[in-house]
């Protein structure tokens, strides 16, 4: 396991002022989400079966999603939806954050530990699935929306869906409004979000103590927060074009990852 204490940029003393109910918070260097993912990846080699059954679960769904969508007729959804995925990755990843968690207790990770991961502050981490959940549901009404105003009401078929969002008049404005509104719910969900499941699997610590907890980390480093963020959609993005197989590695890579960026972060205390 790699020693996060051992690289350059990690800083043992809170270097912000908190509320005395939240616990100390890390400030860190901008090359420091790269040691997060050299983390990740020895956490994936010393337990590939967890990892690579967290891929190819993230893979079945997403195609699975695909078929439902094309049933329905709602293939113009799959841009969003595939986006709104990233909304609720930190609650899917869960048994990923256990098994780091594990690994760095010097414990072997089974399935059986990693499934019970879910129980151990069940009530917070359904919390936080809730208002992950009701993120996703605010997204997919936007782009309901977006895709309205663009379309005429008429979404594209799934032979035009292409050629109409890509390479028709409507493209540019059509991207750039679906990008603004959407970076607008991926950064709040972001700054919620990004230590807030670790640390509700870490500790017996209710849910708005760690969304709190989780701005904080965001205000403290914003531009490794910046440049966490970008690496996380450049890897689930790169993870989603090709045709989702990508994501047998890029889910693990970045939910072990994100576990080592909790525990870089926040401090001890509450």
């Amino acid at each position: 396991m790699v020693d996060m204490t051992s690289f350059r940029g990690s800083v043992q003393t809170p270097q912000t002022q908190t509320p005395s109910w939240l616990p100390a918070i890390r400030s860190v260097e901008m090359d420091r989400p790269w040691v997060w993912l050299a983390s990740a990846w020895q956490d994936m080699m010393a337990a590939p079966g967890i990892s690579f059954a967290y891929g190819a679960l993230a893979v079945i769904s997403s195609l699975v999603l695909v078929v439902g969508l094309a049933t329905l007729d709602m293939e113009y959804l799959l841009l969003p939806m595939a986006a709104g995925f990233m909304l609720v990755g930190p609650l899917f990843a869960v048994g990923l954050y256990e098994t780091s968690r594990l690994l760095e207790l010097g414990e072997r990770p089974t399935l059986a530990k990693v499934v019970a991961a879910y129980r151990r502050n069940g009530v917070q981490i359904a919390g936080i699935g809730m208002v992950l959940m009701l993120a996703l549901l605010a997204w997919i009404r936007v782009a309901f929306l977006i895709f309205a105003l663009f379309f005429s009401g008429e979404p594209p078929a799934l032979d035009q869906l292409v050629d109409r969002i890509f390479f028709s008049a409507e493209t540019i404005p059509f991207l750039l409004t679906g990008t603004v509104f959407g970076g607008i719910i991926a950064t709040a969900v972001f700054s919620i979000a990004v230590v807030s499941v670790p640390m509700l699997l870490d500790r017996e610590t209710d849910v708005f103590t760690a969304m709190a907890t989780s701005i904080a980390v965001v205000r403290a480093n914003v531009k490794p927060m910046v440049a966490w963020g970008f690496l996380i959609a450049l890897f689930m993005s790169a993870g989603m074009v090709t045709g989702f197989l990508g994501l047998a590695i890029a889910l693990p890579v970045v939910g072990h990852a994100s576990w080592h960026c909790y525990r870089d972060l926040v401090g001890i205390g509450r």
